[in-house]
């Protein structure tokens, strides 16, 4: 039993990679202690989970980027970047 409400849209896969991006840029952040953790309030640092977050948020912008207007591109590239500026620096703190 199937009900379509009027107005409801079919799934968009390329919304649906935005919220995911959204989400795992902020895992991101949370994985190099630069916001808080959402379960425990606290910044924790993980850089090894940060680094897999960081590349899942690269490899998705792959498959939407084509799809997205030259500012939205600029915008998720300068995410992406400053991400990886992030890990490289949080990364370098550890070694010191």
């Amino acid at each position: 039993m199937s009900h379509d409400p009027e107005g409801t849209q079919p799934l968009d896969v390329n919304q649906v990679i935005m919220v995911m991006i959204d989400q795992m840029s902020g895992i991101a952040w949370q994985k190099l202690g630069l916001q808080n953790d959402m379960m425990t309030g606290k910044l924790e640092k993980d850089l090894n989970q940060a680094k897999t977050a960081v590349d899942c948020v690269a490899k998705l912008a792959e498959f939407i980027l084509p799809q997205l207007d030259d500012g939205d591109k600029r915008q998720l590239q300068t995410l992406i970047s400053n991400l990886k500026v992030n890990y490289v620096q949080k990364s370098a703190e550890e070694g010191a």
